[in-house]
């Protein structure tokens, strides 16, 4: 393979192939698996057309495209952003994300990222796991604020992503939506995949992969709905698409959801986080209360509807 004359290279599987990152690792001997993985991740990989996960197994006739940016070299460097810290041991950091910031570097946000802060706190998370990602097992959108996470070496960050994976990790987000959603809670369970007319977006579609999630209204307020959330499944902007899916759009989400007067951006807030530690196997939970645009929000409603 040409790797310096192509930026878009196609290829047709010929055989069986166990995993996706393991096909590509035999086509492409000079990047490493987790360089692949990344690829793979940012969708700069596709079979048959479509975003894939790294573990997809393939049949022959699949069509595999994958393209190769310019090499680069990243360096991730620490900078002291303030970041609110929930509770600290040998093993991880677990931190109130702000609204606003990007979790790791990215196309797009190569610096001032959640990693950039960790680093500046914890400069040994850089010697393991993913270069561009060191001790990150979850993530939360960009304008979703709240609870999160992040591992400090290669056992906590083992173990923790265990966890993930095994969908035992407790995640309730509070979400405002438009309208008064009844029943007063309920599951969605619809598959998500990539829009076909948008491949920006994600959609409810019956080619997707399952996706579940939980919700439980706390609070009705003068024509909206204040939810505790619960996504048992991890998809791509799952809690956003799945209650637009059923009419109840997330307000300020200005993709998924309704643009309104009350915040100036999505309201999603990553509450309550619950796992194991990796150091003694208790189990605790770690709690993020509303952000001050969030809680305006919030007051502005009860405000308006003792008005009426």
């Amino acid at each position: 393979m040409e790797r310096i004359q192509h930026e878009h290279i196609r290829m047709m599987v010929s055989e069986k192939a166990p995993r996706l990152d393991k096909y590509l690792a035999g086509k492409f001997p000079g990047l490493s698996r987790s360089q692949l993985q990344k690829l793979i991740r940012e969708g700069l990989v596709l079979v048959n057309g479509e975003r894939v996960m790294a573990s997809r197994r393939l049949e022959p006739g699949d069509e595999v495209c994958i393209h190769l940016r310019p090499a680069t070299e990243s360096v991730l460097i620490p900078e002291q952003i303030p970041i609110p810290v929930l509770y600290e041991d040998r093993d991880l950091i677990v931190v109130d994300k702000p609204a606003g910031l990007v979790v790791h570097p990215s196309p797009g946000h190569a610096a001032h990222t959640l990693v950039n802060a960790i680093l500046a706190r914890c400069p040994d998370i850089k010697s393991f796991g993913d270069n561009m990602r060191p001790g990150i097992v979850h993530r939360l959108d960009r304008d979703t604020s709240g609870v999160m996470v992040i591992a400090k070496n290669p056992r906590a960050h083992q173990l923790l992503t265990e966890q993930f994976k095994a969908r035992t990790v407790l995640k309730i987000y509070l979400v405002l939506v438009k309208g008064k959603l009844t029943p007063p809670q309920g599951v969605i369970e619809a598959p998500l995949g990539r829009d076909p007319a948008n491949r920006k977006r994600m959609a409810v579609v019956n080619s997707g992969r399952s996706a579940s999630t939980v919700y439980k209204v706390k609070e009705y307020l003068n024509g909206y709905s204040l939810l505790e959330v619960t996504p048992h499944t991890g998809r791509t902007h799952q809690i956003r698409v799945h209650l637009a899916a059923i009419g109840y759009p997330v307000v300020g989400d200005s993709v998924y959801g309704v643009k309104a007067h009350l915040v100036s951006r999505q309201f999603v807030h990553a509450h309550r986080l619950g796992f194991r530690l990796p150091s003694t196997g208790e189990y605790r939970e770690f709690v993020s209360e509303l952000s001050p645009d969030l809680k305006l929000a919030v007051e502005a409603l009860k405000s308006s509807h003792c008005r009426n």
